[in-house]
């Protein structure tokens, strides 16, 4: 009995050391691993992402200026016109009688006028008869002036008929004009674009010109109206190229050249942005008015240039510390960790200074190099950053670097690496959340950024 309860208890305590090596064991972290990009060469370009609808140069709203049914139509969709070809007519047979009725009016007013003419005579010689018969004391002074108020009044009658016989005669001009009107042409060349009436539809002219064509003028020339937002208009020019494409023809690049910024600012929910104008060439007339264009302003671009991933860029090891700004170089001591950092120092991630650079970078480099340089003092074009690279025991290394513009996925290298180095893009340690980017991160590498759209590989 005795040697049984010892079996057992041997047994419990076998069983609880493997436990207790198992949690042992299972509590241990993994290692880190670092996820690697490569310095290679290529092209980076720097744009400004925005959208805009494609529309032809010259536009032209063909409508009616006199109210009316259309009795035919001359031209449909797609049609090819030239200036003064009549594309519609209006029914005429209103304009045609009011016509009749004005020179009908004339013609009374003119006689009005002639009847008014010869009375004006007839009251000029009973004047003069007055006055002789009046200077021999024969005709009473009362009668003089009657035949002088008579001959005055005869003028002024003439006077008033000839006001009519002129508004006579513009209302004719305005019944012949209206009659011409019925006849509508196109007054310019192009294509019609658009047709909003049918034979036997009447429209109506009170208050506003009904549309009844649109035409466009020369579709192997149009324009793309983009909405730039304001954090990037003071980045555009004019004459800087633009790649941009449409849901029409998704692996097709269409290229352009800006042609204007425009200084009226468009306000929709607090959003300014500024029309910018577009100028593309469409000879293959794949291009069509209102489509939608995903535009990329090309502001700056670097070819064939040692570059890195932006990733790079961001990664920051945990724990990392900035080294300290030596004595009259403004830097204060500020200091950098990772999402999870302590803020001490990180074993494994010396700077540049206390070891040399792997991965094919440019060699050793000196404290003096390694740190931060001093106020006015320039070693170099670009902007001065930090990557890390894995030293010969696998841990990150921080080296200074000079950077370039961005195009949000590589950033253009100017200084501190060979083509070929490695640099370190994350971790992959499993579980773990990927680390954020750090704070004051340049624009460029914002992935909200909106992206200069790659070509598709056949």
């Amino acid at each position: 009995m005795a040697f049984l309860k010892r079996r057992v208890g041997w047994i419990l305590l076998g069983a609880l050391a493997l436990a207790a090596g198992y949690w042992i064991l299972r509590g241990r972290p993994d290692p880190a691993r670092f996820a690697t990009g490569s310095v290679d060469r290529g092209d980076v370009v720097e744009v400004v992402g925005a959208t805009g609808t494609l529309e032809a140069v010259v536009t032209v709203q063909l409508g009616s200026q006199v109210s009316g049914t259309i009795q035919s139509l001359h031209a449909d969709f797609n049609s090819t016109v030239t200036k003064g070809q009549v594309v519609a007519r209006l029914d005429p047979s209103l304009f045609e009688a009011r016509l009749g009725q004005a020179r009908a009016n004339l013609l009374a007013a003119r006689a009005n006028v002639d009847r008014a003419r010869s009375s004006v005579e007839d009251m000029r010689q009973k004047y003069e008869r007055a006055k002789e018969l009046a200077a021999q004391k024969l005709l009473p002074l009362t009668e003089l002036e009657t035949a002088k108020a008579n001959y005055d009044g005869a003028i002024a009658q003439q006077k008033a008929n000839q006001a009519a016989e002129s508004q006579s005669q513009a209302n004719l001009n305005q019944a012949q004009v209206d009659l011409s009107h019925t006849i509508i042409a196109t007054p310019i060349d192009g294509v019609v674009i658009s047709r909003n009436v049918d034979v036997g539809q009447t429209v109506a002219a009170s208050f506003q010109a009904p549309v009844l064509f649109l035409i466009a003028n020369d579709l192997t020339r149009m324009r793309v109206n983009a909405s730039v937002d304001e954090a990037d208009v003071g980045r555009v020019r004019e004459s800087q190229e633009v790649s941009f494409h449409v849901d029409a023809f998704p692996e097709r690049e269409f290229l352009g050249t800006v042609e204007q910024v425009r200084l009226n600012p468009t306000a929709v929910q607090n959003v300014v942005t500024y029309n910018t104008i577009v100028a593309v060439d469409n000879k293959d007339l794949l291009l069509r008015p209102g489509m939608t264009a995903t535009v990329s302003i090309i502001v700056r671009k670097a070819e064939n240039a040692l570059r890195l991933p932006a990733a790079a860029l961001r990664f920051r090891p945990e724990g990392y510390e900035r080294p300290s700004a030596r004595p009259g170089g403004g830097g204060g001591g500020q200091r950098t960790t990772g999402e999870r950092g302590s803020g001490a120092a990180v074993p494994g991630a010396a700077t540049a200074a206390e070891r040399p650079a792997t991965g094919g970078s440019r060699g050793p480099r000196t404290a003096e190099s390694a740190g931060p340089p001093q106020a006015g003092e320039r070693r170099g074009p670009g902007r001065p950053t930090t990557v890390f690279v894995l030293d010969e025991t696998g841990q990150p290394m921080a080296l200074d670097v000079r950077v370039g513009i961005s195009d949000g996925q590589y950033v253009e290298l100017r200084d501190g690496l060979e083509e070929g180095a490695a640099v370190i893009t994350g971790t992959e340690i499993p579980g773990a959340a990927a680390s954020s980017p750090r704070a004051g991160a340049s624009p460029s590498s914002n992935p909200f950024t909106p992206q200069r759209p790659q070509r598709r590989q056949r």
